[in-house]
């Protein structure tokens, strides 16, 4: 049976995507959950904050009071997005009747940090330590030749000038489906899709790069959650400021080398300390790539196209609209086949509803048939699911 599992288009769904273990060890850290409710629909942002001091189960229908009826649109947006985050779990009973809590990780980091605030990870250094900081505009002219000085030894790597540190096996791995080579022979050319990629603005060039570098972090023996946790906390750093790399871990060094090529952050040393600045790029991270390029261009064409007497009208493109459209490519988007385990031949009814109770209580119950006991369960959870039966037949 496939498991549905989000296709990493931006961002957040990067964030989704990791299994459920790794998302909950995430919200061990409470500038994580802010930078999560901040990526949220708005309608999901206020049913977080709704729910944040409720620890009982509420129902689908009880929710479904909470908008009127031409907001029905969002409020599936906003349950969906919320669930494919793990901000909030549902579950259903016998009766197939759904009930939504918030996780109490996520619910409880993000209480004691909106209550008591929190500790950044690290502060800026103070200035009678670092040398000379470059400007705002001069911090931006060293992103904007980084993020050039990049692209051109990416779609041209035999090309002269200057080059860039990142290693040519993780330049092989940037270059897939951009550049093609017949033979060893002949250079490399731009694919259809280097094409394109030539044509996208900063951001989406920049969200293609960053999600292939979190892909592929697991064979470089980077832990793609480590790797997003300290993307996230990049987020809350503030541009232009000086941070000590003593403060970070090595991992976190490496990480910052290969983010100073792309233009995200700038390495300074001093007589003594060194440090790095982050640019931009970093601290707009999680915010500016947190809508996908293909519904911005719809919604875009739509708005220049319109009828000039539509057009006079703010919104110019119906929110009713805009939201058929979110769901649309959620739909088309988010949908990828992955093993999943099928059980059946259950000795009784009890161990089949004690084994659907198990499964749904780990958020691993992908489906169940009461009438043939029968259930299939997220790979995630194969071992607990192994040794939970082992138990039964004890």
């Amino acid at each position: 049976m496939p498991q549905v599992k989000i296709v990493a288009r931006n961002f957040m769904d990067m964030v989704a995507s990791l299994p459920v273990m790794k998302l909950d060890m995430l919200y061990d850290n409470s500038f994580i959950c802010e930078a999560i409710l901040r990526s949220l629909p708005p309608l999901a942002k206020k049913y977080v904050l709704q729910m944040l001091y409720i620890d009982i189960p509420i129902t689908a229908k009880s929710m479904e009071e909470w908008v009127l009826p031409d907001g029905f649109s969002k409020h599936k947006v906003a349950i969906d997005r919320l669930i494919q985050l793990r901000v909030m779990t549902e579950t259903f009973d016998r009766k197939k009747e759904a009930t939504y809590q918030l996780n109490p990780k996520f619910q409880f980091n993000l209480q004691k940090h909106l209550v008591h605030g929190g500790i950044l990870p690290r502060e800026p250094m103070p200035s009678n330590i670092t040398v000379r900081l470059p400007s705002l505009e001069e911090l931006e002219a060293y992103a904007v030749e980084q993020w050039e000085c990049f692209l051109l030894n990416l779609i041209s790597s035999s090309e002269g000038g200057k080059t860039t540190n990142i290693s040519s096996s993780m330049m092989k791995i940037f270059q897939r489906g951009l550049l093609s080579q017949r033979d060893d022979r002949e250079p490399p050319r731009l694919t259809e899709s280097g094409f394109q990629f030539l044509l996208m603005d900063t951001n989406a060039q920049l969200w293609y790069i960053i999600r292939e570098y979190i892909t592929n972090a697991e064979e470089r023996g980077v832990d793609s959650a480590d790797l997003i946790a300290f993307l996230l906390e990049l987020s809350f750093h503030v541009t232009g400021k000086a941070y000590n790399t003593n403060t970070i871990t090595d991992l976190q060094r490496s990480i910052i080398k290969d983010l100073s090529d792309l233009g995200l952050v700038k390495l300074q040393q001093g007589r003594k300390e060194s440090w790095f600045i982050p640019t931009k790029l970093a601290t707009n991270l999680s915010i500016s790539l947190a809508d996908t390029t293909s519904r911005k261009q719809i919604v875009s064409f739509l708005q220049q196209n319109a009828h000039p007497r539509v057009a006079e009208r703010i919104p110019s493109v119906p929110e009713n609209v805009t939201d058929q459209i979110i769901l649309w490519e959620s739909d088309l988007n988010r949908v990828e086949m992955e093993p999943a385990h099928f059980y059946d031949e259950f000795p009784s009814k009890d161990v089949f509803e004690a084994a659907c109770d198990f499964a749904r209580e780990y958020g691993g119950l992908l489906w169940e048939d009461s009438k043939r006991m029968r259930l299939v369960v997220k790979a995630d959870i194969l071992t607990e699911m192994k040794e939970f039966l082992r138990r039964q037949k004890q």
